[in-house]
């Protein structure tokens, strides 16, 4: 083994030869069909592999073959000469021929260009020695190209700072770093978001959430692309086996993971409640033959449930009565009485009865739908938003000093702060 020493230039300055004992290896192959691989071996029995195959390099390799211009940063398309085309090929890895395509390309390679230096031919034909495939870690992305990068970083800052507080984004952080993206649109105010820093090659900002084992991000990718991603860190952890054999059902399960995010960050972001919704909400219901009393949004405890339940939305797989009681008595604060699954069980009884949410097949986990989930937003949006800022503010009859960040919505909360306070003046509710 050889500690080889380079300079900034590349120039090997120093060789030290060194005695190490060696865990794996790794071989790095180029394969005509699937682009670059990784095969990881073990260098003793029976010598254990991890090959690591990129999605991206697959259908860059495909599309060369079909005559379609592509150019790539790190693993992700910047410009595409036929985007269709190119998103029919990426379809291709969720079809189950690719079944046999990815064991073709780990057999074509694992044999012949890794176990070899420890079993030759020979020793391979006569002991049957066989490799069985399972999957382990899978990534399902989705890329948005915007032609101006301005609009993409404007759009995806928005997006946060309208999100984050109802989902509770513990992960999101904001890098900045030394190279500046292309020019922002002129006019736009930067939003209020959580700031680490670091030095990476430009600035990066990962809107990140976490279920066990299943993550959930959405960040920029170079000057123009905004991914959205899915990843799954043990893939026993969908529920659907690990053998290749599954691998477009495993596809199938993080293709739905990133609809829903998706689905949830929209429902979020734009929420929408009926005129009617209000005067119904605290109305008796029935759930089957079963009547269950109204959602009275003055009651702490209820607003904490659709706060809980607005959090725990983006989970892919739903979220259980025990999650809801947790995130309920992190709202209310551990200064309240204790809030135990039964009682998340009878306000959920609640929300199911108005449609706001709803099991998930026969399972007991609940998942709330497009319509209730933008309802559930808007309750929370327009109490802790809208209602309460204003009637706070109209007991101010002076604003103090302006804040070093003043972002739009600051600015329309002024603006109606101050036409409450002369609409209460007038109607005499303001002493």
């Amino acid at each position: 083994m050889w500690d080889v020493q380079q300079a900034k230039n590349g120039v090997i300055v120093d060789l030290v030869s060194k005695k190490a004992y060696v865990n794996h290896y790794s071989f790095h192959i180029l394969d005509p069909d699937g682009g670059h691989l990784t095969i990881k071996m073990s260098g003793h029995p029976p010598f254990g592999a991890q090959i690591i195959l990129n999605g991206h390099e697959y259908v860059a390799a495909q599309a060369a073959k079909a005559g379609i211009a592509t150019r790539q940063e790190g693993t992700c398309f910047t410009h595409l000469t036929d985007p269709t085309a190119v998103a029919s090929i990426a379809d291709t890895l969720s079809e189950e021929r690719m079944i046999g395509r990815l064991t073709q390309v780990c057999d074509r390679w694992i044999y012949s260009c890794c176990l070899c230096f420890a079993l030759d031919v020979d020793e391979q034909e006569r002991s049957g020695f066989r490799y069985a495939y399972s999957v382990y870690q899978l990534e399902y992305s989705r890329n948005l190209l915007f032609r101006v990068g301005g609009q993409m970083e404007q759009v995806f800052q928005a997006m946060i700072d309208r999100t984050r507080a109802h989902l509770d984004v513990r992960g999101l952080k904001t890098i900045f770093g030394a190279k500046m993206r292309p020019r922002h649109i002129s006019g736009a105010k930067a939003p209020r978001v959580e700031v680490v820093v670091e030095t990476p090659v430009y600035d990066l900002t990962v809107f990140k959430l976490h279920f066990g084992k299943l993550t959930l991000k959405a960040y920029t990718k170079g000057a123009h692309v905004l991914r959205f991603e899915a990843q799954v860190h043990h893939a026993k952890e969908l529920g659907c086996g690990r053998v290749v054999a599954r691998f477009p059902r495993l596809v199938a399960r993080l293709h739905a993971m990133v609809d829903h995010f998706l689905t949830t960050l929209d429902c979020v972001d734009h929420a929408f409640v009926a005129d009617d919704t209000l005067e119904q909400l605290p109305a008796p219901a029935y759930l089957g033959q079963t009547r269950v009393g109204g959602i009275d949004l003055n009651k702490p405890r209820m607003r904490a449930v659709l706060a809980a339940v607005l959090t725990l939305a983006p989970a892919p797989t739903g979220f259980t009565l025990g999650q809801v009681a947790a995130q309920v008595q992190t709202v209310l604060g551990p200064t309240a009485p204790a809030y135990q699954p039964r009682h998340a069980a009878y306000d959920l009884k609640k929300l199911r009865a108005k449609g706001l949410i709803g099991k998930v097949g026969s399972s007991r986990r609940y998942q709330a739908p497009p319509e209730g989930l933008r309802t559930i937003a808007a309750l929370v949006v327009l109490r802790d938003k809208v209602i309460k800022p204003i009637l706070a503010g109209t007991a101010k009859p002076k604003m103090g000093r302006k804040p070093k960040t003043w972002s739009a919505i600051d600015e329309h909360d002024e603006t109606v702060r101050k036409d409450m306070q002369t609409l209460f003046e007038d109607l005499g509710l303001v002493a």
